[in-house]
């Protein structure tokens, strides 16, 4: 397929690759930003318009809401350049209720549109192993499958409806990030009770406490390797979209919105760049003491 690709940062860059090297045709908008790599393996065009209109498919990989909207409706965005029969899927991680007034903006073009945030992080990007929540019709998503399945390996529809890979995706983060404090706070009581992490979380992988989170971030937690990964900051706007949704369901999620304010000590800290494993560092100051030091 003809595939326009916009938002090549951690996420995107390797993601684009993987669906170049599945044999498609990849378009990308202009950006400063643009590595040699993709600049070598993609049809550079001026615009977001001018990739949807030399493309089939268009998809998004971009951080926020706003941003979003920007790349389907801004000045020279791909909502322009589309005409009928064509699919947008949006792979950010935003609101489900803004997704579901951009997939109508959409329709009415003509086009499909799927939702279909990720989760797998960076080495998911990398390795092509994303899990993939998606919603929208079923024609749509079959017509994509064989381009999620370039970039990931658990793939699912969540509901025929937009916006329910992105309701999913929110319930994800929330999974996510309390189970990262979880490692966090075993990890910092392990350490201020004079055992060793390395081994506590050693010994903790193999019993029912093992998850992917105690082995990647909790090794990260104990070997200080805070460059992201997924920052702070998407996943504190991520909270937020949980929290606010929340409260529009009438629903409580106390340990969320602890878990965010964790996140929000660290933004304040000139964390927000963080991997968000580094969210033990907010545990670690509260308790006057470090899982291990910091380099020199």
């Amino acid at each position: 397929m003809k595939i326009g690709f916009v938002g090549l940062g951690i996420m995107g860059r390797p993601m684009a690759m993987h669906l170049k090297n599945a044999g498609h045709e990849i378009h990308v908008p202009e950006r400063a930003s643009l590595s040699d790599e993709i600049r070598a393996a993609a049809t550079v065009l001026p615009d977001a318009r001018a990739v949807a209109q030399a493309t089939e498919v268009v998809i998004l990989m971009v951080p926020d809401t706003p941003d979003v909207e920007a790349a389907l409706f801004g000045p020279a965005g791909v909502s322009a350049g589309l005409s009928p029969g064509k699919l947008v899927i949006d792979m950010s991680s935003i609101s489900p209720t803004a997704t579901r007034d951009f997939a109508a903006r959409i329709k009415e073009k003509g086009c499909d549109y799927l939702d279909a945030p990720v989760s797998g992080g960076e080495v998911g990007a990398k390795q092509a192993t994303l899990t993939i929540m998606v919603g929208g019709s079923r024609a749509a998503f079959d017509r994509a499958r064989p381009l999620f399945e370039a970039m990931g390996k658990n793939i699912t529809l969540v509901g025929e409806e937009n916006g329910t890979g992105q309701t999913c995706k929110v319930a994800n983060q929330i999974v996510v990030a309390l189970t990262i404090e979880a490692v966090a706070e075993a990890l910092v009581f392990a350490a201020k009770a004079g055992a060793d992490p390395a081994k506590v979380r050693q010994a903790l992988m193999g019993g029912l406490a093992t998850s992917r989170i105690l082995e990647l971030h909790g090794e990260r937690m104990i070997e200080r390797k805070f460059a992201p990964g997924f920052k702070i900051a998407l996943h504190q706007k991520d909270l937020n979209l949980a929290l606010q949704a929340g409260r529009d369901l009438g629903v409580a999620l106390p340990n969320t919105a602890s878990t965010q304010q964790l996140f929000s000590a660290c933004v304040a800290a000139g964390g927000g760049e963080w991997d968000h494993s580094g969210l033990v560092r907010a545990l670690e100051a509260m308790a006057a003491g470090a899982v291990a030091p910091d380099p020199a």
